[in-house]
């Protein structure tokens, strides 16, 4: 016999009668009637093809047919109670394996120095970081979460925006002491600048900047380019030249004094942070922590 939901349905009915004893008290937890337990019993003892339950005006009990089969399916309903309440669980409790899909900069300058916090608020919580320069399909690619600096692509996804940011120019003292400040954006020609790579295009990023509604294009000069923003940052924490971030990225860098803040008076690019996810209705418990826990960490960042 194949499955048929409505065999499930009738089988549910024979436990309630076994377990409360009556078809009376039976039909009273299902809130149907006891000729509707009735008939679903029937229907089930058709199914199956045997008699399974004994009734008398007094009493109901299992036949032995009915006890073996009993026996058979209860371990069985049991499984599917505990299954519900397991998914109903994930609703609430904050388990299980989170998949998350990054770019490089937000992962290692922004999200790696809270890794220890949120594995500690949440034990239960695995948690699979994969660092990629696209998007992708996140749900045929499996990805619960994904975190992307932009305007997010239009879709289904569900966008929530984390922080707006600027790109700041910046330099170590080593280097400022050695080679001292550009005053203009024309100025970066004069200087040793490391320069980022377009994942996308291979060319070096544009150096764009803003003032008083003008707006100015660099030409920046240098003989290191690369494509990984850490290395970026430690060479230019080094003192290997000029370089452009996202001020979210190096704001404890700034704080420490390890890179000084130059052409302040002219703005650079601003960038959106969003996280985004598969739907907004009932989302996982560990999708709501993972959320919260980043617009927390970036609560102050601009």
């Amino acid at each position: 016999m194949g499955f048929d939901g409505r065999v499930l349905a009738n089988v549910s009915v024979l436990a309630a009668v076994v377990e409360s004893g009556s078809f009376a008290r039976a039909a009273v937890l299902l809130g149907i009637t006891p000729s509707g337990v009735s008939r679903a019993v029937g229907r089930l003892e058709s199914s199956v093809g045997v008699r399974l339950l004994e009734r008398t005006t007094r009493s109901v009990k299992l036949t032995d047919e009915g006890r073996r089969f009993y026996e058979q399916i209860n371990p069985l309903l049991a499984g599917i109670g505990d299954a519900i309440t397991s998914a109903g669980d994930a609703s609430n409790v904050v388990r299980g394996r989170l998949r998350v899909n990054v770019d490089s900069f937000f992962s290692r300058l922004m999200l790696a120095p809270q890794l220890e916090r949120f594995l500690a608020r949440y034990p239960e919580v695995t948690l699979d970081l994969v660092t990629r320069d696209q998007l992708g399909d996140l749900v045929s690619e499996g990805y619960d979460i994904a975190v992307r600096f932009g305007e997010p692509p239009s879709s289904s996804l569900v966008a929530r925006k984390l922080l707006s940011t600027r790109t700041v120019t910046v330099a170590s003292p080593s280097y400022i002491a050695k080679h001292g400040e550009p005053a203009t954006p024309a100025d970066l020609a004069q200087h040793a600048c490391i320069q980022m790579r377009s994942p996308m295009t291979g060319e070096p990023l544009e150096w764009i900047y803003t003032r008083d509604g003008t707006q100015y294009q660099a030409r920046p000069a240098g003989r290191l380019f690369v494509t990984d923003v850490a290395t970026m940052l430690g060479a230019c924490i080094a003192g290997a030249g000029i370089a452009r971030f996202k001020k979210s990225g190096v704001r404890d860098a700034l704080g420490r004094g390890e890179l000084i803040e130059l052409l302040p008076d002219y703005a650079g690019d601003s960038f959106s942070l969003y996280v985004l996810y598969p739907s907004r209705h009932l989302p996982a418990a560990k999708v709501r922590a993972f959320i919260d826990f980043i617009a927390e960490s970036l609560e102050h960042d601009e």
